[in-house]
């Protein structure tokens, strides 16, 4: 290769690029713990993003609203960033914890530059004040940022005889039940029929570690909106199931 093509290309691969966000996701999911690990597997889960100025002008969005799903690009912005240590392997939730995969053929937020991209359906676009997109089936934290929104194609971007590599089906789910206590702290809320589904929808994913999923009588918490939900792995008919057993209102 010419010495000057080398240069080229050695120049623009160590480039720095800037990303700003366009805005910020206001989400059910708090906390990493229990957020699904793919969108769309938690439809009850209610989320909107904000666009922020310059990007919440309104003709940004002309033309959106004729579309039902949308592709965002976001930061994961709670997972450590170490740009002196590259990992090349990751240990993906679906093979157990235990084998390892290069991180490229994974879908783990431990990435070089922590980018992701979801799959979301766009409910609806409000251009009152600002520019707020409200999303369902979305898996991501509060206050993330998204630096790039683009509409989902179905006729260019659905493949259903793509292979799937170590994932070709969708996860497994557990079973999941409501103790009483859990039950009575739902009936008094305004959001208590949705916030069930979610809850529901959220366990039935087993967020458990892979290694850890076994009725060892360990309670564990999810944050889920404004409530610490506490549940714990029973033996079920066919297998062990999840049952919540308490929902506690968070302070503030």
């Amino acid at each position: 290769m010419h010495r000057s093509r080398q240069s080229t290309l050695s120049r623009s691969s160590t480039a720095a690029y800037a990303l700003t966000p366009l805005g910020v996701i206001q989400s059910d999911y708090p906390d990493k713990f229990g957020v699904p690990r793919q969108p769309g597997l938690a439809p009850a889960a209610r989320a909107t993003l904000v666009l922020a100025p310059p990007f919440s002008d309104p003709l940004a969005v002309r033309g959106l609203s004729a579309f039902s799903h949308l592709w965002l690009t976001f930061i994961f912005h709670q997972t450590p960033q170490n740009p002196e240590r590259f990992t090349p392997l990751v240990r993906p939730p679906r093979l157990g914890g235990n084998q390892k995969v290069g991180v490229f053929a994974s879908r783990s937020p431990n990435r070089p530059n922590r980018l992701g991209l979801s799959l979301v359906t766009l409910e609806k676009v409000d251009t009152q004040n600002g520019v707020r997109l409200e999303l369902g089936g979305c898996d991501l934290i509060d206050q993330t940022p998204v630096v790039d929104i683009k509409p989902y194609l179905p006729w260019v971007e659905a493949r259903p005889d793509a292979r799937a590599g170590f994932a070709p089906a969708p996860p497994s789910e557990v079973d999941v039940v409501f103790y009483p206590p859990a039950c009575a702290l739902l009936d008094q809320r305004p959001d208590g029929a949705s916030l069930k589904a979610l809850i529901e929808q959220v366990l039935r994913q087993d967020p458990r570690p892979a290694y850890q999923r076994h009725a060892d009588g360990r309670v564990y918490g999810v944050r889920l909106r404004d409530v610490d939900v506490r549940f714990q792995a029973i033996e079920g008919d066919a297998a062990t199931a999840l049952a919540v057993v308490a929902i506690e209102t968070l302070p503030g």
